[in-house]
């Protein structure tokens, strides 16, 4: 027993172990790594520079890692490859994973073993939200990471094809409302792009829900037979600005993919929509607050935190 009081003394004073923090709250490396938000803002600054696409591909990162087994990082563990987390099929095309290496790399750098790959994760997500001209909102922090990655666990992510009442179900189990839905599932929509692979479907069957028009720009890219994996906006003419257009769009019946398109075609989530578009406040700052605090929402699912899980010294595997 002495012992074991000894080790847990030890890690304590190293920082591995976190007794007296039993939420997740803004600063919560304030103390131990003042540097880390900058390190990692600094960090997806960089990787969006280079690609102004990788703003997209982090805020989907986290929806993935949060909607299967809670917000711990475990979409990055790889293992023997065709178990892990990240190759289920409602993964695919998730990326991103080399921008967080490079964030928990410098972080170790300044402050080894503090930073959890799943702060990162978040936080990364809000930088680049902001990179695209979003909104800047505080990131409660104090995640550990998780110890286990399943892809069976996977087999549940809310899918694009999926009916509207099936997407309602499966936020709620998450404990996210029908609003959370629209600003999380559409609203992030407003950057980033999809395969043809994802459209072809109502393509093919013609969805009377499409504008002509936007119907025939969408199968001149995504023609019968063509590349499934060409990419096309999922907000015409705002792809690369985070700024609520998409709304616009879906009312117009110009949303991209089906999930998108089958929110305005509900009486509850097109009462929503209709409510952000004609708001008082410019819809740019009504969505900003809502997007805000949907996102807080979405990153407290499943966390894990005090004792529970671990900080790793590499994102992609347990300690």
């Amino acid at each position: 027993m002495i012992k074991i009081a000894i080790i847990l003394v030890l890690l304590i004073a190293r920082g591995n172990i976190h007794l007296s923090e039993g939420n997740l709250r803004p600063g919560f490396y304030k103390e131990e790594c003042a540097s880390a938000e900058e390190i990692v803002r600094g960090v997806v600054e960089g990787s969006v520079a280079r690609n102004p696409r990788n703003a997209a591909i982090l805020l989907r990162l986290q929806f993935h890692d949060c909607f299967v087994g809670g917000c711990d990082a475990s979409i990055l563990l790889k293992r023997d490859g065709e178990d892990d987390e990240s190759s289920a099929v409602g993964n695919a095309g998730v990326g991103g994973f080399e921008i967080i290496d490079e964030a928990k790399a410098a972080t170790e750098k300044a402050c080894p073993g503090v930073v959890s790959c799943a702060d990162i994760v978040a936080l990364a997500a809000r930088d680049a939200v902001v990179t695209a001209r979003g909104p800047h909102y505080e990131v409660p922090t104090g995640r550990r990471d998780g110890l286990t990655a399943e892809k069976m666990k996977a087999a549940n992510l809310p899918d694009p094809q999926e009916s509207i009442k099936t997407l309602k179900s499966k936020f709620r189990e998450k404990g996210l409302s029908e609003k959370d839905l629209v600003i999380l599932s559409a609203g992030a929509h407003t950057i980033g792009t999809v395969a043809c692979f994802f459209v072809t479907q109502r393509l093919d069957s013609e969805d009377p829900t499409i504008d002509p028009t936007f119907f025939k720009m969408l199968r001149s890219t995504c023609p019968q037979g063509g590349d499934v994996n060409v990419r096309l906006p999922l907000d015409l003419g705002s792809s690369l600005t985070f700024d609520g257009h998409i709304f616009h769009n879906i009312k117009k019946g110009r949303g991209v993919i089906q999930s998108d398109a089958a929110l305005y075609q509900d009486s509850d989530t097109k009462k929503i929509i209709d409510s952000l578009l004609s708001a008082n406040m410019t819809l740019k700052d009504h969505f900003f607050s809502d997007f805000s605090k949907s996102m807080v929402k979405m990153g407290s699912i499943g966390v894990k935190i005090g004792v529970e899980g671990e900080i790793r010294h590499q994102c992609n595997t347990t300690n």
